[in-house]
């Protein structure tokens, strides 16, 4: 008489979480430790940290902060997917608004999670990614399927992800200075990107840069 096969025990997640506050990247890691089925493997607080991580690690799935000391965290997206081959990049965000979602959308990234969310819902979120689907919060997915469709336009000037970058420090406040400091470049270059943002843009100074963004939904 054949004795049953047990079922086998479903694939442990490996996840590495990139979070600069170390007091939420430290409540998140140790809520994940205790979840059946998914292992933090590292602990990122920059990009350049978490490409190294997610080149060297090839987790399943990216847990990555929007908004990290070295650069915007969807901007991020390809590189990090391009060294860690196969890997589902899930966002986290303070808010979530149907651009934002379209642009993790676009950037390849698998979806969208609330920081203050349940614990319950980022546990399903990076199952469900892991499975390659796909997670958005509740009323944000048909935004980002008209969007993506063609069916709505996005808001505001076409901008490179340098210039991006360089937008949100300047809604940020950040002087030219700490413009090139931030994202590693010489200050003229820094410069140039700035003033290419206001070229877009049609702004004469940078309050009206960030002002005008800020009225096109650019700074969502």
């Amino acid at each position: 008489m054949s004795t049953p096969l047990e079922p086998s025990p479903p694939r442990l997640v490996r996840v590495v979480l990139v979070e600069d506050h170390d007091m939420v990247a430290e409540a998140i890691g140790l809520a994940l430790a205790q979840t059946s089925g998914i292992q933090v493997v590292a602990r990122a607080g920059s990009i350049a940290s978490a490409v190294a991580d997610a080149g060297r690690l090839q987790p399943d799935v990216l847990l990555l902060d929007r908004r990290l000391p070295d650069g915007d965290g969807i901007s991020a997206i390809g590189r990090l997917m391009a060294v860690a081959r196969g890997v589902r990049v899930l966002v986290l965000t303070g808010e979530a608004t149907a651009s934002v979602a379209t642009r993790v959308a676009e950037a390849g990234g698998a979806g969208l999670v609330l920081k203050s969310g349940r614990l319950q819902d980022l546990e399903s979120a990076v199952h469900e990614v892991a499975g390659g689907g796909m997670v958005f919060p509740p009323g944000l997915l048909s935004g980002v399927l008209d969007r993506l469709t063609g069916r709505a336009g996005l808001s505001g000037p076409k901008l490179t992800v340098r210039e991006r970058e360089t937008l949100l420090l300047l809604a940020e406040g950040a002087s030219t200075e700490e413009i090139s400091e931030r994202l590693g470049v010489a200050r003229n270059t820094a410069r140039n990107h700035i003033q290419r943002v206001l070229e877009k843009l049609g702004a004469r100074s940078k309050l009206e840069a960030v002002a005008i963004a800020r009225r096109e939904g650019m700074l969502d």
